[in-house]
């Protein structure tokens, strides 16, 4: 294939070539082989902000203050110098204004986030692209030893307020808001948080619960679902109802000696909770076709762990899990069922990670650069150099694990960026 170091030359053989049809964006990409960053300012005159991130279409640097109370966005001017001759690193001097922060990008506006008692969550943020919409995330100090309520479960720290904001990233307006009370959900590296297209989940660790939220073109925040507790919207109205007319007829029957009784609701298990014991059984129960060993399979793989998967609690994998039994459930919320259930030690899930890693990030349908991101399902470079750690690995029960404690990964976690595209470069992603 053609290919030169000089930009002129390749824009002229584009000019005269056709490339292969549904090849077009790859072949354009290809120009940054010739745009590689080769000079390091240092000493840059910098404001005293807390630089977060550029979104995916390099239109915002997103900014915090910091004293985490104010949003600060600037649009970057890109390419502002230039110098004529072949060794420019090492014999031009740049301008003095090359050292300035305000060279290369304008600021847009700074905008208060963060009420008098909360704070910026300054790992936190998503893009929609489509909109230009911006999600932001503030919260009140954390609550170490806080007080179980109905609902909540024990061992998880709270918040006061948590508050979940969209903003127009153009101007700066804000358009909605949401706010979760006494509630805890895991915002440090957008953990806690999935957006795909409109619909934003955000994960209640102390409730729970999966928080559903649609993002309408107008700019509203629509609960859509919650899904913890109730599956299904009309759940909680069946089982209110179911309760009422039983504690109507046990009034009629013991003329209110049942009052005692503990509340119905609280005598179920949660809905998902109730799905994933019924996925298990049902597991367990196809794996024998003799009555007999079924039921001493299910003695011995369900009821004895009965307890233990009664226990499980929703929770984003990290690092920590290595040491600890975790498993994958996937969930499908139009159906209320669980598809497939794996423990972080699945060497079948882990095949399907390394086979089909790009099913594993969701991403938008709008944007089409994001199937540009190097993974090893899609690129040979990669497979190479998981197959070199899987084999420079002790144990491959422990490699696993570690592979697998990515999962699931993290919202816009991934750069569509041409320089981690390694059909083009080859870099070590440790450094």
């Amino acid at each position: 294939m053609f290919k030169t170091n000089n930009v002129t030359s390749r824009i002229f053989e584009r000019q005269i070539r056709t490339p292969a049809p549904g090849t077009s964006v790859h072949s354009a990409r290809r120009f940054y082989e010739n745009l590689v960053p080769s000079f390091t300012i240092y000493d840059v005159e910098c404001p005293d902000h807390s630089f977060f991130k550029f979104t995916d279409d390099g239109q915002y640097f997103v900014c915090f203050s910091r004293n985490r109370q104010d949003l600060i966005v600037y649009r970057p001017t890109w390419l502002s110098f230039s110098c004529k001759g072949e060794d420019c690193d090492n014999n031009q001097e740049l301008p003095p204004q090359v050292k300035r922060f305000e060279s290369f990008f304008t600021q847009l506006y700074v905008k208060p986030l963060a009420s008098c008692n909360e704070l910026i969550c300054k790992d936190f943020f998503l893009y929609m692209e489509s909109n230009q919409f911006g999600i932001f995330a503030t919260s009140t100090a954390q609550i170490q030893d806080a007080r179980g309520t109905d609902g909540a479960i024990l061992g998880v720290p709270s918040f006061e307020k948590i508050t979940i904001h969209l903003f127009r990233l153009e101007d700066g307006f804000k358009l909605d808001e949401k706010v979760f009370h006494n509630d805890c959900v895991n915002l440090t590296h957008n953990m806690g948080a999935f957006l795909y297209d409109d619909l934003l989940a955000v994960v209640s660790l102390r409730y729970q619960t999966i928080h559903i939220l649609q993002i309408r073109d107008s700019g509203n925040l629509v609960d859509v679902r919650a899904i913890g507790a109730y599956c299904r919207e009309d759940d909680e109205l069946f089982i209110n109802s179911s309760s009422q007319l039983a504690g109507n007829r046990g009034d009629l029957v013991d003329n209110g000696t049942n009052h005692d009784q503990p509340n119905s609701n609280n005598s179920f298990l949660s809905g998902i909770k109730q799905r994933l014991l019924s996925f298990i059984f049902r597991e367990i129960w196809s794996e024998e076709t003799d009555q007999t060993q079924r039921v001493q399979c299910l003695k011995k793989k369900f009821y004895f762990h009965f307890q233990d998967y009664v226990d499980l609690v929703i929770l984003k994998a990290s690092r920590n899990t290595d040491q600890l039994p975790a498993f994958f459930a996937v969930y499908n919320m139009e159906t209320t069922e669980i598809v497939a259930f794996y423990q972080n030690a699945a060497d079948e899930l882990y095949l399907l990670f390394e086979r089909f890693c790009d099913h594993f990030h969701a991403t938008s349908i709008n944007s089409m650069y994001m199937n540009f991101i190097s993974s090893h399902s899609n690129n040979i470079h990669a497979l190479e150099q998981l197959k070199s750690m899987k084999n420079k690995a002790t144990s491959i029960s422990q490699f696993v694990k570690k592979m697998l404690s990515s999962l699931p990964l993290n919202c816009q976690s991934m750069s569509p960026s041409p320089y981690f595209d390694q059909s083009l470069f080859r870099f070590d992603e440790k450094v």
